[in-house]
């Protein structure tokens, strides 16, 4: 299993993933889930991966050939991020059809999920989820965030605080806080974390940090996360349901 989260507000995009990857209790490894493709002043394209990690790696090694092929449709030429969005699901249903049958032969299901994001010059930043179907779909203001993956413990706080008032620094500082609550409920994820910041406009990946267990700035916000959250549940009022006498 594995956590990844992407998120674009006006101030830019935020990707964070673990490295993770669990094949039983005694077969865990670790293993990029975080893929950058870019032109330095044209274009910034990140591609996060979840699900049958032969799968993923596929998909992610097709579409870095493909860019060694000026004359192909690729991540480097494609007009847009739609078309760059329907290239990676073009591409999922191109490992499908080769790969689908002999695995369902032995029992393992087409299993990938992907969030792919960035910028192409002349168009504003956006996200889009790619589903293992191909079929995709975009982020709005209203839904500004994508996690695939072990999702369900890191969203309450990206539902409560993640908005379009927020700086680049604030949505990371958030999506860590969410990738630390995974951790915390889920033995499957687990660093190192891969966190990259996007600013619009930039085109070109400058804010790119790998995340171990000695990290400094992690260790800190998962220790004060977890003391203040004890510090506002002391403080919390019990239930009064019972105080009062029945009749």
């Amino acid at each position: 299993m594995t956590y990844c989260v992407g998120v674009r507000n006006r101030a830019g995009l935020v990707f964070l993933a673990d490295s993770r990857t669990n094949a039983g209790l005694d077969q865990i490894s670790t293993f990029r889930k975080l893929h950058v493709f870019e032109v330095p002043g044209e274009r910034v394209l990140v591609l996060l991966t979840a699900g049958n990690l032969a799968i993923s790696q596929s998909v992610a090694s097709s579409l870095r050939v493909m860019m060694h092929n000026p004359d192909e449709k690729n991540l480097s030429n494609v007009p847009n991020l739609f078309s760059a969005a329907k290239l990676v699901g073009d591409t999922v249903r191109k490992v499908h059809a080769r790969d689908a049958e002999s695995l369902q032969a032995f029992g393992i299901e087409f299993n990938v999920n992907l969030i792919l994001g960035g910028q192409i010059k002349g168009e504003p930043p956006r996200l889009f989820n790619v589903y293992s179907a191909g079929n995709f779909i975009e982020a709005t203001e209203e839904t500004p965030f994508f996690q695939i993956g072990e999702s369900k413990y890191g969203k309450p706080i990206l539902d409560r605080i993640v908005g379009d008032e927020l700086t680049l620094d604030e949505v990371a500082k958030c999506c860590l806080i969410s990738m630390d609550s995974t951790i915390k409920s889920n033995l499957s994820v687990g660093l190192p974390l891969d966190l990259l910041c996007y600013e619009t406009n930039s085109l070109r990946v400058s804010k790119h940090q790998r995340i171990d267990q000695w990290d400094p700035y992690f260790a800190g916000i998962r220790e004060r996360w977890g003391r203040h959250l004890r510090t506002v549940f002391d403080e919390l009022p019990d239930p009064g349901y019972w105080s009062a006498q029945q009749p």
